[in-house]
């Protein structure tokens, strides 16, 4: 699957489609913007619409709509389970993509919320065994006179 560029026009429908809530954060992902509530996505722009995440619960109902499928990336059959591409014709409905944007931030924001101390810390743990590996590696042993 060729990739498909976030259609600037579509950056103020996705963010009109946004609950007006404090909660709800936006950042750039995928060439487009994406919100989270809790440190959790629950919605983003993805090639010509919008990617939902929704509790399993809700998700056959979503994808129950013409042109709804799995949201699937790569375009290689590894779709995230958990999430759900609207189709394409949401975003000419901003009535029905706030609806679904909302169903999507009131089942992410009753997840706990996440914790990002866990995830800084192994990265920089990482990072600092993979430096300190690739210097021992470039530093040549000492010899004794």
């Amino acid at each position: 699957m060729a990739w498909v560029k976030v259609p600037p026009e579509n950056h103020p429908l996705f963010l009109a489609a946004l609950p007006d809530d404090a909660r709800v954060e936006t950042m750039k992902m995928f060439g487009g913007l994406a919100a989270k509530v809790n440190g959790h996505i629950f919605a983003g722009l993805f090639g010509l619409s919008t990617m939902i995440w929704l509790p399993e619960d809700e998700r056959a109902e979503a994808l129950a709509l013409p042109g709804a499928a799995p949201f699937d990336p790569m375009g290689d059959g590894r779709a995230r389970s958990d999430k759900v591409m609207l189709p394409q014709r949401m975003m000419r409905d901003p009535k029905a993509l706030r609806g679904w944007v909302k169903r999507a931030f009131t089942g992410a924001a009753r997840l706990p919320p996440k914790t990002i101390k866990k995830t800084i810390k192994k990265t920089v743990k990482k990072t600092a065994t993979k430096t300190a590996t690739k210097t021992a590696a470039k530093t040549p042993a000492k010899k004794r006179p």
